[in-house]
């Protein structure tokens, strides 16, 4: 997907103004249902269980920029009944809005994960991007969760009983996701303290 200039100005502005970036279209902030970290900014969409994350996290200095990404989706892995990467890319600076940005890289990787520690797994894809800011002391990261099978089991799965009408939002694309990751700038350095 394209993103022109008007639109890149346009972005939604993130933890309090420190940030902004264009977000996938009907993204629902979820801040406005529960509690979120402090480091993180999480969106979800209306109809699926899409999701957007950006994390600000602590920049892994004794980690290689071409291993940062897979170090911080094992972080996020965890206990991820499996996780195979797919593939990882490393990403041209001119490629991103964000000024400064020391190295960025793509992965994917496919994870089967129980949802609130269920029996049944669902089958997510993650693209993850990771913008190294070591003057910052900073690791921004950027995750979009994909899920490609809902198991009939699982808490996700939507009942036809418990159908609510669609919001006729489609479901996001990994072009949404570059273009989030294309359109991200950074407003006010002060937010790294």
């Amino acid at each position: 997907m394209d993103v022109d200039g008007n639109q890149l100005q346009q972005g939604r502005p993130l933890f309090g103004g420190a940030f902004s970036a264009l977000l996938p279209p009907g993204s629902l902030d979820i801040s406005e249902l529960r509690q979120v970290p402090d480091n993180q900014e999480v969106f979800v969409h209306p109809d699926t269980d899409q999701s957007v994350i950006i994390e600000l996290l602590e920049y892994q200095a004794g980690v290689p920029d071409e291993n940062a990404t897979r170090y911080h989706l094992e972080d996020i892995a965890g206990s991820a009944a499996s996780t195979d990467i797919l593939n990882q890319e490393q990403f041209a600076s001119h490629w991103l809005a964000l000024e400064g940005c020391h190295s960025a890289w793509g992965l994917t990787a496919r994870q089967l994960v129980a949802k609130f520690n269920e029996e049944a797994k669902n089958e997510v894809v993650l693209h993850l991007a990771l913008l190294r800011l070591p003057q910052y002391g900073t690791d921004l990261l950027l995750t979009f969760n994909n899920p490609t099978y809902i198991h009939p089991l699982s808490s996700s799965a939507v009942q036809e009983t418990e159908l609510v009408p669609p919001t006729s939002q489609p479901p996001w694309t990994v072009e949404h996701f570059h273009a989030f990751v294309r359109s991200l700038r950074l407003l006010d350095p002060g937010i790294f303290g």
